[in-house]
C-alpha cells in the first residue's frame, strides 16, 4: 500500500513538473521565435528605407509631371552592400515587371505591397513541388511613389533559415533540458515521497499496534463479563432446582460491576487520548496553585494506601530570601493550567511510585520554582518554570524499557512487580495507559517529562512546566 502510494506521489510530482516545464519551454520558444522574426523584419525595413533614399529619380523626357527611376544609377552599389547580410533586392516596374534583382533566377512570386513582413515558400517551376527550407524567405515589399505616381516596387528578401535554424537548436536544447529536469524531478519525487511516507508509515504502524492493543485490552474484561454472566445464569437454573442462596449471585454481580468499571475507565482513557491527539479538547485553563494541588493529591494517596507502609512526603522549596515582591511570593507556585488534568497527572505518577515501592521504602514529591536569570545583566526574565520531582526507592525500571515507557499499552516485564512481602504491589494491574496519559497532559501544558531509573535503587520522574512572570 505504501509503495503504491509512494509511486503515485512520485508520478504526480513528475507529471505536474513536466507540464509546468512544457508550458515554460513553450513560452520561451514562442518569445525567442517572435524576437528573431521581429529582428529580421526590422532589418528588412531598415534596408528598404536606405535603398529608397538612394533611388535616383529622373523626369521622363523633361516632363516635370512624370518621373522614372534610373535603375543602373540607383542599384549600382546596393548589391555589394546587402550581400554580406544575405539580403536580396528586387526592383519591379509599376506594372510588376522585374527590372533588377540580386537573385540568380526570378522567384515567380506575385507583387503586392507588404510592410509588415511575410514568409513565402518558393516553388520550383520544373518540378511543381515544394522546395526545401533553403527557399523559405522572409520578405518586405515597398511601393515607391512620387506624389500620386507609382515609380515601382522594391522587394527585400531574407533567408528564413536564420529563424528556423536557431529555433530548431532552441527546441533541441529545451527538449534536452526538460528531459534532464523530468528525470531529476522523478528521482527527487521518489526520494521526497519516501520521506513524506515515513511519518505516515510510522503513524499507521502505531495506529495498527494501538488498535491491536486496545482490542486485546477490551476483549479481556468483555470475556470475563460474559463468563460471569453465564455462570450466574447457570447458578440461577441450579437455584431453581436446589434452592441456593442469593450470596453467589451477589458475588457474581460484584465481579461484573468491577469489570464494567474497569472497562469504563479504559474507554475513558482511550477517549481522553483520542481527544488530545485530535486537538479537539477544549479545556479551560486557569491559575492553579501547584503547592495546594500536590498537597491534595498526596493526602488522597496516603488515605488510599494505608497498608503500604511507604513514607510519602511532599517538599516545597521555599523562594530565596532575596525575593521581596509580595505579589510574586503569593503566586510563587502558581501556573495557568487545567486543575483536573494536573491532578490526574500527579495522581498517576505518585500512585505508580507507591505501587512499585516495597514496604519500608520512601516516595518523595518535590516542588520547586526555577527562575530564569540573565547571566550577563542578572535581571529576571519571563522564562521561569515549575519543576515537580516524584522519586521513589522502588525496584527501578530496566534501561531497555525506558525509551518505551510512555508508549500506549506498554508494560514493563510483570516479573518486576513480584516483590516479596508486598502483595498489594504484586496484585497491581493496569491498562498501560497511565504514563501515556501523563505525557499527553504534560505536552498539553507545553511542559516536559523525563524519567531516570536505576534497578534496585529507584526511579525519578521530573515534570517541568513553563510559567509567565507577571510584573
Amino acid at each position: 500500500m505504501f509503495q503504491a502510494t509512494r509511486r503515485r506521489l512520485a508520478v504526480w510530482y513528475t507529471a505536474i513538473t513536466a507540464v509546468l516545464l512544457l508550458l515554460f519551454a513553450s513560452g520561451v520558444y514562442l518569445y525567442v521565435r517572435s524576437t528573431l522574426i521581429e529582428r529580421i523584419d526590422d532589418t528588412l525595413n531598415h534596408v528598404v528605407e536606405i535603398v529608397e533614399r538612394s533611388l535616383v529619380v529622373e523626369p521622363i523626357n523633361g516632363d516635370v509631371g512624370k518621373f522614372r527611376v534610373n535603375v543602373e544609377s540607383s542599384f549600382r552599389n546596393n548589391a555589394d552592400s546587402v550581400e554580406d547580410d544575405h539580403i536580396d533586392l528586387e526592383w519591379f516596374s509599376p506594372t510588376g515587371e522585374l527590372l533588377w534583382s540580386t537573385l540568380f533566377e526570378p522567384l515567380n512570386i506575385p507583387i503586392h505591397a507588404n510592410l509588415t513582413g511575410e514568409t513565402v515558400r518558393v516553388v520550383k517551376a520544373e518540378k511543381g513541388a515544394w522546395s526545401d527550407s533553403a527557399l523559405l524567405l522572409r520578405q518586405v515589399t515597398q511601393r515607391v511613389e512620387v506624389g500620386r505616381q507609382v515609380l515601382g516596387y522594391l522587394r527585400v528578401s531574407h533567408p528564413w533559415f536564420e529563424v528556423t535554424k536557431p529555433s530548431r537548436q532552441l527546441i533541441f536544447d529545451l527538449a534536452l533540458g526538460i528531459g534532464v529536469m523530468v528525470l531529476s524531478v522523478g528521482a527527487s519525487g521518489w526520494f521526497l515521497s519516501g520521506k513524506a511516507m515515513e511519518p505516515v508509515r510510522e503513524s499507521y504502524q502505531r495506529l495498527k499496534q494501538f488498535t491491536a492493543d486496545a482490542s486485546h485490552e477490551l476483549r479481556s474484561p468483555i470475556t470475563l463479563i460474559q463468563t460471569n454472566v453465564q455462570v450466574a445464569l447457570a447458578d440461577l437454573d441450579l437455584a431453581e432446582t436446589e434452592g441456593a442462596t442469593s450470596l453467589q449471585y451477589r458475588q457474581q454481580l460484584k465481579i461484573v460491576e468491577r469489570l464494567t468499571q474497569r472497562l469504563g475507565k479504559l474507554v475513558n482513557d482511550l477517549l481522553f487520548l483520542a481527544r488530545q491527539d485530535s486537538g479537539i479538547s477544549k479545556d479551560i485553563f486557569s491559575p492553579c496553585p501547584m503547592d495546594a494541588l500536590l498537597i491534595e493529591v498526596v493526602e488522597e494517596q496516603q488515605l488510599l494506601f494505608p497498608e503500604k507502609k511507604v513514607a510519602l512526603s511532599l517538599d516545597l522549596v521555599d523562594p530565596p530570601a532575596s525575593e521581596t515582591n509580595p505579589e510574586l511570593l503569593e503566586n510563587w507556585f502558581t501556573l495557568v493550567g487545567n486543575w483536573d488534568q494536573l491532578v490526574r497527572l500527579f495522581t498517576n505518577l505518585i500512585a505508580n511510585a507507591l505501587h512499585y515501592t516495597p514496604a519500608g521504602g520512601r516516595v518523595k514529591v518535590e516542588l520547586a520554582r526555577i527562575e530564569g536569570i540573565n547571566r550577563v545583566s542578572g535581571l529576571r526574565y519571563s522564562s521561569a518554570q515549575l519543576q515537580v520531582k516524584v522519586s521513589d526507592t522502588g525496584v527501578g525500571i530496566p534501561a531497555e524499557a525506558l525509551p518505551h515507557l510512555f508508549d500506549r499499552f506498554y508494560r514493563v516485564d510483570p516479573a518486576r512487580t513480584h516483590i516479596a512481602g508486598n502483595k498489594a504491589t504484586a496484585s497491581a494491574t493496569g491498562s498501560g495507559l497511565g504514563l501515556a496519559i501523563a505525557q499527553a497532559i504534560v505536552e498539553h501544558h507545553q511542559g516536559h517529562i523525563q524519567v531516570e531509573s536505576i534497578q534496585g535503587i529507584g526511579t525519578t520522574f521530573t515534570v517541568t512546566f513553563p510559567i509567565t512572570l507577571e510584573s
